[in-house]
């Protein structure tokens, strides 16, 4: 124990396995990891790396480092949902050993750290990030890196080439995950709360570094976009263009819509907001200076990503990583002072925040039954394993309030996390119940029984469809084009939202219905039903 205990990043890694890795396939795949899927499969089976594709078509929407990791994977693994999931899982836990060690060299508090990094792994859209094969988990990480080094770079004397080289690689590799998302989000807010702080110190010895910094960044971040400049030209204009409307025109929200951003740590949204009131914490802390710059980090993020109109919760991801270490300051504060609090308004923010823990954890076991008990069949290993372990958890937490171990209380709130997550899990798919359930995986079934007869979509393709396929299906009618099959006889998948306009453009075709695909959690008229995920199946004939 002793060993642990004094390599705290190595305790942090290894809670990273039940928060990140296990049950890593068990939840199904959405629409954003179908994407990224589908064109990591296709890079493998048509060999489409440079000029990247998804259902055939060219996809550069986003840069395709992410992709590549996930590819790879997949060609280590399988095209397994958990070895596609693996790279973000790992870059979040890039995400936690480079943030630990920017704010070692920060913060002259090595306990505080520990926390910060533990807050930062259990906090929920970080775990939502490292667990799902989308991009912005990798976009951050590699940022984080690079932040890392451009600090080295500002604070050392020494390897300063070497720093501005591995800052340049890899704020390149943030670029080629996203695009510009995390320079703008998570750079910029910590070079102006770094420049307020602690100064950039300007000196001769930075020029040589820096100008290696910008060539790397410039050269590693450009050329896939010259690439396909190059040899697609058209193709990545008419995208380019739908992507800026998008940033216009798109899920458009007001200005305030971020504003309550701590809610999304989850488990940490009581001491993450506590930790904001700034005027309360400051002259609480030990150390004011690093205070301020997570603080000016945190805020300032949230202020530049609510002045952009297209608004999503998940952008807000870059915002949870210096609001983890913001966190860690109140949670420092209360190791040192929870028992001989004696003002009343100080001790209702952590008595509410773990008393609340504490008693969902009491609560589970009959609250859990009487919500679940018409889905608990073949799922009664998870459940009882999931209510023993919260029962046990939420009774520790109440013994620590009753004994003000505040240590012993934060580490139960997040082993809380981790028994949702390895108990929870494997329970998620029963929370839904479709009787008209059929994967379009099932399509290829019916082809072979036709003599391998084609299939097309009709209108446009939905990635989750797509992926559970395994292969592609060319699309008719796609954003307004006709790519009328040549074949004689053909199927169609046609979603309900077009059937109407489907019967006017065929009414030169024989047709007739052929099955039915939905692949939908709830039926259908349900709450969460989506029509984008049912298909009606026609096999079509020409007239002659």
């Amino acid at each position: 124990m002793q060993w642990l205990k004094d390599r705290p990043l190595t305790v942090l890694l290894l809670s990273c396995i039940p928060l990140f890795l296990v049950h890593l396939g068990e939840l199904a795949v959405n629409i954003m990891e179908a994407r990224n899927f589908i064109t990591a499969r296709e890079m493998l089976v048509d060999d489409n790396w440079l000029l990247t594709t998804i259902n055939g078509e060219p996809r550069y929407q986003k840069p395709p480092l992410p992709t590549w990791l996930t590819a790879f994977s997949g060609a280590l693994f399988g095209l397994k949902v958990w070895a596609l999931r693996l790279p973000a899982a790992l870059s979040a836990m890039l995400l936690l050993v480079f943030g630990y060690k920017l704010h070692g060299t920060l913060f002259n508090n090595r306990r505080q750290n520990f926390w910060g990094g533990l807050v930062l792994i259990s906090s929920f859209y970080i775990i939502f990030a490292g667990r799902n094969g989308q991009w912005d988990i990798f976009t951050h990480a590699f940022m984080m890196v690079a932040i890392y080094y451009l600090h080295k770079l500002f604070s050392e004397s020494k390897r300063l080439i070497l720093y501005g080289f591995l800052a340049g690689l890899f704020l390149a590799a943030s670029w080629m995950s996203k695009g510009p998302v995390s320079l703008y989000a998570l750079l910029l807010p910590f070079l102006i709360a770094y420049g307020i702080v602690y100064k950039i110190r300007w000196h001769k010895g930075l020029i040589l570094p820096i100008v290696v910094l910008l060539a790397v960044a410039v050269i590693g971040s450009g050329w896939w976009f010259w690439y396909t400049y190059t040899y697609d030209a058209a193709t990545l204009k008419a995208i380019t263009e739908r992507e800026a409307n998008n940033w216009t025109s798109y899920n458009i929200r007001p200005f305030y819509y971020y504003w309550s951003f701590f809610t999304q740590s989850g488990l940490w949204t009581l001491p993450a907001f506590v930790a904001l009131l700034f005027p309360y914490l400051r002259k609480r802390v030990k150390d004011p200076k690093a205070y301020l710059f997570s603080f000016l980090w945190t805020m300032l993020s949230v202020v530049l990503l609510s002045l952009i109109p297209e608004k999503k919760s998940r952008y807000l991801l870059p915002v949870l990583i210096p609001m983890a270490w913001n966190t860690s300051f109140y949670l420092e504060y209360l190791l040192d002072h929870f028992k001989t609090l004696t003002d009343w308004k100080e001790k209702v923010a952590p008595y509410l925040h773990f008393g609340l823990l504490g008693t969902v954890g009491l609560a589970f076991p009959v609250g859990g039954y009487i919500l679940l008990k018409d889905h608990l069949s073949g799922q009664w290993f998870w459940f009882i394993g999931l209510s023993l372990s919260l029962l046990t958890i939420g009774f520790f937490i109440w013994r620590a309030l009753f004994k003000k171990q505040l240590r012993v209380a934060l580490i139960c709130s997040v082993v809380l996390v981790m028994s949702v997550i390895c108990f929870g899990l494997p329970m998620a798919d029963s929370l839904s119940y479709n009787p008209e359930y059929k994967a379009l995986s099932k399509l290829r079934s019916w082809q072979k029984e036709q003599n391998n007869l084609p299939v097309y979509e009709y209108d446009y393709f939905t990635p989750e469809l797509i992926w559970s396929y395994q292969g592609t299906l060319p699309v008719i009618k796609n954003q307004g084009a006709f790519f009328w099959p040549e074949e004689d006889s053909f199927g169609v998948l046609v979603a309900e939202d077009h059937l109407e306009d489907f019967l006017e453009d065929f009414e030169d075709y024989n047709y007739a219905p052929a099955g039915f695909y939905d692949m939908n959690p709830q039926k259908k008229g349900e709450s969460g039903y989506k029509t984008r995920l049912a298909r009606m199946l026609f096999k079509v004939s020409k007239r002659y």
